[in-house]
C-alpha cells in the first residue's frame, strides 16, 4: 500500500512519503465523494501496456453495476475513457444527456443520475481518471466548487502515483467501499431490542438490503406475506431466496433505486393469486424495502419463474446490452473489427484478437489487433476450410471452443505446435448470422485463462451480435465498392490538359445513402475552345447517378457537335423530358475562350458562380438563366458574356458545398467568397482542398458536393 496525507503536509513531511499502510486510491475517492456529496464513484488506472483502463476501485455501489466497463479501451466513447483521452472534466447532467452522448451507458443505466469523470494526469502523463455519480436531484450543471474540488483532488492524487511509481510502489485494484448499515448508530434512536419489538408489531412486512442487495433483516410480517422463512431470506438477494422474484426487471427497480437515490416501487404476483407491493427506500447505505398487499391490481402479466443464476445474469445482460450498442455504431468490416477491439477485448480480458471470415471454400483474415507480428495471423489467409484448426472447425461447425492454456489447444490441434503466436488462452467464437456461419473471431489471452460456464454464455452472446454487425457490414462494404466503382465510371477519371486553362476538380458523394448521387462535372475541349458544365441531379442513389451518367453524356456530345451554350441547354432540357424519369436537374455550361479573354455562360436554376479576378477581389456572377432542366420542354436560356483576365479563377460549384441547416445560403456564399479570396493565389489543387476543407456543408454532407475551379493562365 502507498501512503496518503488528507490533510496539508508540512515541508518536512511532504518528502518523507512514508508507506504507511493506507488504501491509495479507496481514501482518495472516498475523500473526493464527501466533499462533493456524491454517493458513488470510481478509480481507473491506466493499464501497464495496453491503451485501456481498469477499475482498480469502486465506492458506494456495487461492481457489478458497472461491469461493462470495469476495462475499457481509451478510445471507447464513455465518460472516463474521455476523461483520460481529452485531459478534461467531463460532465453528463442527467439521463436525457445521458442517454443523448452515450446511449451506450445509458441503455444499461437508464436511472436518473448525474455524473462527472475527470482525469487522473500530471503534466507528463495521464495515470487514469475517476469518476462520480450524484442522484438525479442534483442540479443540471456542476458548481464551481464542485468542479474545483474535484480537479484539484485528482490533481493531487496524480502526484500521489507519479510518486508512488517513483519509489516502485506499483498501484493496484483496491477492495470496494461499501458501507453497511449500523444499527443504532444515529443519536436518539432506540436500542436495537426495542427497535425490533417495535417493527414486529407493525402490520406490514420490512426489509433491510445491503449495497449488493443482500437481505440483512426481514420482520415477520415480511416472511410471511413471502411466504419464505427468515432463516432463508437473511444474507440471500431478495430476487434469489423467492423464486417468484427471479425476474430482472425486479433487480432493476432495486438498481435504479440505489443509482438514482429515488424511491420507487413495483408489483409482483405471488403464486397462485396473490399481488405484493414493494416500495423501496434508497440511501447511501443500502435500501429499506416495505412489503404489503397490493390494491386495486387488475391486469399483469409476468413470465414464469426461471432459473436459479441470477446473481450474475443481470451483469451478463448489461455487458451485452453495452456492446450490442457498440456495435450497431460499425458500418463497413473494419469497423466492427475495430469495435472489437476497442470494446469488446477490453472488457473481457482479452490482449489481441482476429476475425476469420470464408469465402470460396478458404478462410480470409478479415481483420486483426494485438499481434506484435502480424505474419503470425495472416499466414492462415487462403486456408482451405477443410484443414483440421480450431479457426476452420469453429467457422463450419458453428461451435464455440475455449482453451484455458497452450498445452489444451495444442492437445487438440497439434499442429498449432508450428504456430505459436505467443498467447497462453483462447476462445474460438463462431459468429452466426440468419442461420449461418459468416466467420469466427478469435480472442487471444496472454496469461493463461480459465473461462466459467457464465462467461461462456456471455462470449457466446457476444458472438452473435458481431455476428450480426459483421454481415452487416460485408453487406455495406460490397454496396460500397459497387457504388464507387459506378461513381468512378461516370465521372471523369482526370481533366484534360487544355492550352490557356488549369483545372481541379472534386467530388464528394453524401453521407447518407449509397455513396453514390447525380452531382456531375467535365472539361471538353471544343475546336480550340473549351467547354466546361457541372450540374446536379436530384437525389444520391442509383437512378440519380445513371440520369447524371446520361446528362452528362449528352452535354459532351451537343458540345463536340457545335452547339452555342444555349442550344446545349435547351438539347440537355428536351432529352431529360424524353427520358421520363421525373426527376429535374440544375445545370451551369459555359465555353471559354482564353485567348480572348471571355467566358460565355448559361445557367438552370443553378447556384451563381464565383469570380475572383487577379487583384483578388471575389465577385459572384447574377447570371440570366432559365429552369431547371426537365420541367418545361420549351423553356430558353439566355447567355451571359464574362471578361476572363489572366489569372482569373471560375468557381464552379453544386449547393451540397453550401447549403447547411441553421445557416443562410447568403451568409454560406458570403464565406465561400471570403475564403476565395485569402487562397485564391494557391495552385487550384490546394485551392479545392482548402475550400472543400473549410465547408460546413461539406463536413456534414447530407448532400453531394462538386467542385470544378477553372483559372485563366497568365
Amino acid at each position: 500500500m502507498v501512503g496518503v496525507s488528507d490533510g496539508h503536509m508540512s515541508p518536512a513531511s511532504a518528502g518523507a512519503r512514508t508507506r504507511v499502510g493506507r488504501p491509495l486510491l479507496s481514501l482518495a475517492l472516498a475523500s473526493m465523494m464527501d466533499e462533493v456529496h456524491a454517493h458513488s464513484g470510481a478509480v481507473y488506472l491506466m493499464a501497464a501496456d495496453e491503451p485501456v483502463l481498469e477499475m482498480a476501485a469502486i465506492a458506494g455501489l456495487p461492481r457489478a453495476f458497472a461491469a461493462p466497463w470495469e476495462r475499457v479501451g481509451l478510445s471507447a466513447p464513455i465518460p472516463v475513457a474521455e476523461a483520460a483521452r481529452e485531459r478534461r472534466l467531463v460532465w453528463v447532467g442527467g439521463e436525457h444527456e445521458m442517454a443523448r452522448r452515450y446511449p451506450r451507458i445509458a441503455v444499461v443505466l437508464p436511472y436518473p443520475f448525474a455524473l462527472a469523470a475527470i482525469p487522473v494526469a500530471t503534466a507528463s502523463k495521464v495515470y487514469g481518471a475517476v469518476f462520480v455519480t450524484w442522484p438525479g436531484s442534483h442540479p443540471p450543471d456542476l458548481s464551481d466548487r464542485e468542479r474545483d474540488h474535484l480537479t484539484a483532488a485528482c490533481g493531487r492524487l496524480a502526484v500521489r502515483l507519479e510518486r508512488a511509481v517513483e519509489d516502485s510502489v506499483a498501484p493496484h485494484a483496491e477492495p470496494d467501499l461499501l458501507s453497511a448499515a449500523q444499527v443504532g448508530a444515529a443519536a436518539g434512536t432506540l436500542g436495537t431490542v426495542e427497535a425490533a419489538r417495535m417493527v414486529a408489531r407493525l402490520p406490514y412486512g420490512l426489509c433491510s438490503l445491503d449495497l449488493h442487495g443482500r437481505i440483512s433483516f426481514a420482520n415477520a410480517a415480511a416472511a410471511e406475506l413471502i411466504g419464505v422463512p427468515v432463516s432463508r431470506l437473511l444474507g440471500s438477494q431478495l430476487w434469489v431466496a423467492v423464486p417468484w422474484l427471479n425476474d430482472p426487471v425486479y433487480e432493476d427497480r432495486y438498481r435504479g433505486a440505489l443509482l438514482s437515490q429515488h424511491s420507487t416501487s413495483f408489483v409482483a404476483l405471488r403464486p397462485p393469486g396473490d399481488w405484493l407491493s414493494f416500495r423501496l427506500y434508497p440511501s447511501t447505505t443500502g435500501l429499506s424495502v416495505r412489503v404489503s398487499r397490493a390494491r386495486a391490481v387488475t391486469e399483469m402479466n409476468r413470465e414464469g419463474p426461471r432459473s436459479e443464476d441470477a446473481p450474475s445474469r443481470l451483469v451478463s445482460i448489461s455487458q451485452v446490452l453495452s456492446l450490442a450498442g457498440a456495435l450497431t455504431e460499425a458500418v463497413g468490416v473494419q469497423d466492427v473489427v475495430q469495435l472489437v477491439a476497442d470494446e469488446i477485448a477490453p472488457a473481457v480480458g482479452s490482449q489481441a484478437l482476429v476475425v476469420l471470415g470464408s469465402r470460396a471454400g478458404r478462410l480470409h483474415v478479415l481483420g486483426h489487433r494485438g499481434y506484435p507480428d502480424a505474419r503470425v495471423v495472416e499466414r492462415f489467409d487462403g486456408l482451405p476450410l477443410t484443414e483440421p484448426t480450431p479457426g476452420t472447425r469453429a467457422l463450419t461447425t458453428g461451435v464455440p471452443a475455449f482453451f484455458d492454456s497452450r498445452e489444451h489447444l495444442e492437445r487438440l490441434y497439434p499442429v498449432r505446435h508450428a504456430t505459436p503466436d505467443g498467447f497462453a488462452a483462447w476462445a474460438y467464437l463462431p459468429l452466426i448470422a440468419s442461420g449461418r456461419p459468416v466467420g469466427t473471431c478469435v480472442l487471444a489471452y496472454a496469461e493463461r485463462h480459465a473461462f466459467p460456464a457464465d462467461e461462456r454464455a456471455v462470449l457466446t452472446s457476444l458472438g452473435g451480435l458481431i455476428a450480426q454487425a459483421l454481415e452487416r457490414a460485408v453487406l455495406y462494404d460490397a454496396k460500397h465498392q459497387l457504388a464507387h466503382g459506378l461513381q468512378e465510371a461516370l465521372l471523369p477519371h482526370t481533366l484534360p490538359s487544355l492550352p490557356g486553362i488549369d483545372a481541379a476538380a472534386r467530388y464528394l458523394p453524401a453521407t447518407q445513402g449509397m455513396d453514390i448521387g447525380g452531382d456531375f462535372y467535365d472539361l471538353v475541349p471544343v475546336d480550340g475552345l473549351a467547354a466546361a458544365v457541372i450540374g446536379d441531379v436530384q437525389g444520391h442513389n442509383v437512378t440519380a447517378a445513371g440520369l447524371m451518367g446520361q446528362l452528362r453524356t449528352a452535354v459532351r456530345a451537343y458540345s463536340t457537335v457545335g452547339q452555342t451554350p444555349e442550344e446545349v441547354m435547351r438539347s440537355t432540357n428536351r432529352l431529360l423530358i424524353d427520358l421520363g424519369a421525373d426527376l429535374f436537374a440544375s445545370c451551369l455550361y459555359l465555353r471559354l475562350d482564353p485567348e480572348r479573354g471571355r467566358a460565355v455562360m448559361a445557367r438552370a436554376g443553378h447556384p451563381p458562380p464565383l469570380l475572383r479576378r487577379p487583384d483578388g477581389r471575389v465577385r459572384v456572377l447574377d447570371l440570366a438563366g432559365g429552369p431547371l432542366l426537365g420541367i418545361d420542354g420549351s423553356a430558353g436560356y439566355p447567355t451571359t458574356e464574362v471578361a476572363l483576365a489572366p489569372g482569373s479563377v471560375l468557381v464552379l460549384y453544386t449547393d451540397g458545398l453550401i447549403e447547411s441547416p441553421g445557416v443562410d445560403i447568403e451568409d454560406a456564399l458570403a464565406e465561400l467568397g471570403r475564403q476565395l479570396a485569402e487562397a485564391g493565389d494557391r495552385p487550384l489543387d490546394a485551392l479545392a482542398d482548402e475550400l472543400v476543407r473549410r465547408s460546413a456543408a461539406a463536413r456534414e454532407r447530407s448532400d453531394d458536393v462538386a467542385l470544378l475551379l477553372l483559372r485563366a493562365d497568365g
